[in-house]
Formats: C-alpha cells, structure tokens, sequence
C-alpha cells in the first residue's frame, strides 16, 4: 500500500495524475496492439472454390480423405476442388474429416 497524504487537495490531485497515466498506458496498449495487429499475416483464401479434398488409394478406388482450405500444402495432389457449401456438408455429415494442420472447420464456423 502507498503512504498517501491524508491532505484531499494533495490526493486529488495524486488522482488526477493516476488517471492522466492510466489514460497514456491505455492509448499506448491500443497503438501496441493495432501495431501487433497489422504485423500479423492475413489469410486469403485462393480465388474460386477455396477448398478442396484430398483423396487416398484404396484397391485403385479414390476413397476421400480429408478437406483442406484451398491452398494448404498437405492436401498433396489426388484432389478436387469443392464449394464451401460442399466442404462443410463433408464435414457436418462425418463423410471425411478436416485437415488437422489447416484446420479448415475453423473456417467455414463449424464446431468439433
């Protein structure tokens, strides 16, 4: 605990300087923070369908495998390209799972 005055001029005036600094920290972490924001990488999705499935080999049948945001480098080459609405149906109906490193329920909003 700080040994303040028992004088309320001085401690008014202690409590404005507080809210003067409380007021600087709080502009400070919003220009910190909008700094921090604009340093962050933003996805963009590729143009078109931006996702696709990926396809394993089973008895040279294409057996889907896992849905992918369009431009994830795990999806490999046995792929198709898909609508949202399609990814999401795979998805929600347990047709396939998503892509356990581009996560892609995560953006089409849908909760595991």
């Amino acid at each position: 605990m700080l040994d303040l005055p028992d004088n309320l001029p001085q401690l008014r005036i202690l409590e404005r300087l507080a809210l003067i600094i409380l007021r600087d920290i709080q502009l400070k972490i919003t220009e910190v923070e909008k700094r921090d924001a604009a340093m962050r990488p933003v996805r963009v999705l590729p143009e078109g369908p931006g996702w696709v499935i990926s396809y394993l080999r089973e008895r040279g049948r294409r057996v889907p495998a896992a849905v992918h945001i369009g431009d994830c480098a795990m999806a490999g080459k046995n792929t198709d390209r898909i609508s949202q609405d399609e990814a999401r149906r795979l998805l929600a109906e347990g047709i396939t799972r998503g892509c356990e490193i581009c996560r892609p329920e995560t953006e089409l909003g849908i909760l595991g």
